[in-house]
């Protein structure tokens, strides 16, 4: 396993744990679930924020948010 943060554009991932801290419920509340599939389609520049699509729809992470997902590659 490894944070979604690690991952490169384009990978499909599917998510295997969210760490528990205070983010992780708004994190499954937006579809970020395990068991989901998640797509990341961009990086910006500096690396904060990704885009990923999640559940259908685009979803914007911070990196700190995105620290707290654990995934595997498909």
């Amino acid at each position: 396993m490894k944070k979604l943060s690690e991952v490169g554009i384009g990978k499909k991932v599917i998510i295997r744990l969210i760490n528990k801290d205070d983010i992780s419920i708004k994190l499954m509340e937006m579809g970020c679930i395990p068991g989901e599939t998640v797509r990341v389609e961009q990086i910006a520049p500096l690396g904060d924020p990704i885009s990923i699509i999640v559940a259908g729809y685009y979803l914007s992470l911070r990196i700190n948010e995105a620290d707290q997902i654990m995934v595997d590659e498909m």
